[in-house]
C-alpha cells in the first residue's frame, strides 16, 4: 500500500489513546477505531507509523498488529483466548529437565529453579518437576490459579502475554515479564538455555514457537503491551 499521510499524531480519546494519520482515525482490519490503552504503546505504534517509507509495509510495524489483534480478536473472544495461553502451564518448559550433561542440568536449575520458585510463592501454586520429554500433570489446583491469574488480564497485556509464553515455551515465564518480576531479556536468556542444550547435546527437550532461530530479535518487542 503506498503512503497517503505526512503527519501521524496522538490524540487522547476517553480511556485511551488514538493514533491519527492526517488528523484520520486509523482503524484496525475490522474497522474499529485504533486506540490503545496507555501512551507508551501509543508512542510505539506512532513510531511505526512514522518510519513507514513510500509504501506502508505491515510486515514491519508489529505493534500495530499485535494491537489490530487485542482489539479485532481478543476483545470478542477474551476468555477463549486467556484459556489457551493458560494451557502452557500443562507442559511448561521450565518443568522439564535434561538428564544431562551435568552442566546443563546445573545451568537449567541455575536459571529456572528462581522462576519456579517465584510463582509458587505469587500464586501459591505447586509444580511437577520431571527429566525427560515425557508429559507429566501438574496439580488441578495449579491449572485451575494459574487459568485465574491469566484471565485478570485486559484483551492488550493478554496479546503481549501470549507472545511471550509461545516464543519461550513457558506461561511462567511470560507471567513474570507481565508481574514487573524479570525482564524481557532476562527470561529469554533463561529460556534459550533449553535451545542450547538440544544443540549441544541433541536432546528433545520441550519444543517452543517459533523454533529458537530468530526469536530473540522479536522476543522483547511486546514489552509495551504487558508493562
Amino acid at each position: 500500500m503506498k503512503r497517503f499521510y505526512k503527519d501521524v499524531t496522538i490524540v487522547a480519546e476517553g480511556d485511551g489513546h488514538a493514533i491519527r494519520l492526517d488528523d484520520r482515525p486509523v482503524r484496525t482490519p475490522a474497522r474499529a477505531p485504533l486506540s490503545l490503552p496507555t501512551l507508551a504503546l501509543a508512542q510505539a505504534v506512532a513510531e511505526e507509523w512514522r518510519a513507514q517509507g513510500e509504501t506502508v509495509d505491515p510486515a514491519s510495524m508489529p505493534f500495530t498488529g499485535l494491537a489490530n489483534a487485542a482489539i479485532d480478536h481478543i476483545v470478542p473472544n477474551r476468555a477463549q483466548f486467556a484459556a489457551g495461553i493458560a494451557r502452557y502451564g500443562e507442559s511448561d518448559l521450565l518443568c522439564y529437565r535434561a538428564h544431562a550433561p551435568d552442566t546443563l542440568v546445573a545451568r537449567q536449575a541455575e536459571a529456572w529453579d528462581p522462576l519456579l520458585d517465584w510463582a509458587r510463592a505469587r500464586y501459591d501454586v505447586a509444580f511437577v518437576v520431571t527429566q525427560g520429554i515425557l508429559p507429566v500433570a501438574q496439580p488441578e489446583a495449579t491449572l485451575a490459579r494459574l487459568q485465574a491469574a491469566v484471565a485478570g488480564h485486559d484483551p492488550f497485556r493478554l496479546a503481549g502475554l501470549s507472545t511471550l509464553v509461545t516464543l519461550s515455551g513457558s506461561l511462567v515465564c511470560g507471567l513474570a515479564v507481565l508481574e514487573n518480576s524479570h525482564s524481557a531479556e532476562a527470561i529469554w536468556q533463561a529460556a534459550e538455555i533449553d535451545e542450547a542444550g538440544r544443540s549441544n547435546n541433541g536432546a528433545k527437550m520441550r519444543k517452543r514457537q517459533p523454533a529458537a532461530h530468530g526469536a530473540k530479535a522479536n522476543f522483547p518487542w511486546p514489552e509495551p503491551f504487558v508493562r
